[in-house]
């Protein structure tokens, strides 16, 4: 039987090729979830490199949020990450959730993130 370590790289996986699949060139709104905060980044898979990045751990944001493990900090990790693409120049991305349910923080985060002005 599988580790829950290898069922979760596997979903992950799974998910990844997905978007691959489907991006038609896009950038990738990654999204990582600790016990503790929760962490986004927009990739270019072309180019190997992270555009945009923000988190729970930022100054900005501890002031805010009373602890970076609630759906609080996710939807202002999500505007933020809105915000700084929206500078960078990104509007259309394509959304990795990893092998996380799409709900809760991650949720709250993919919802943040396309008020602020994303598409995906």
């Amino acid at each position: 039987m599988p580790s829950t370590k290898q069922l979760f790289a596997r979903r992950q996986m799974r998910t990844r090729t997905h978007i691959q699949e489907k991006s038609a060139g896009r950038p990738r709104l990654s999204v990582f979830r600790s016990s503790k905060h929760i962490y986004a980044q927009i990739i270019d898979d072309g180019a190997g490199r992270t555009l945009v990045a923000a988190s729970s751990l930022e100054k900005d944001l501890r002031g805010k949020v009373k602890t970076g493990a609630d759906v609080a900090a996710a939807r202002e990790v999500g505007l933020l990450i809105a915000e700084r693409a929206k500078t960078a120049g990104l509007d259309k991305v394509v959304f990795d959730r990893g092998g996380y349910v799409y709900h809760g923080r991650v949720k709250a985060l993919a919802e943040a993130a396309r008020e602020g002005g994303l598409s995906f």
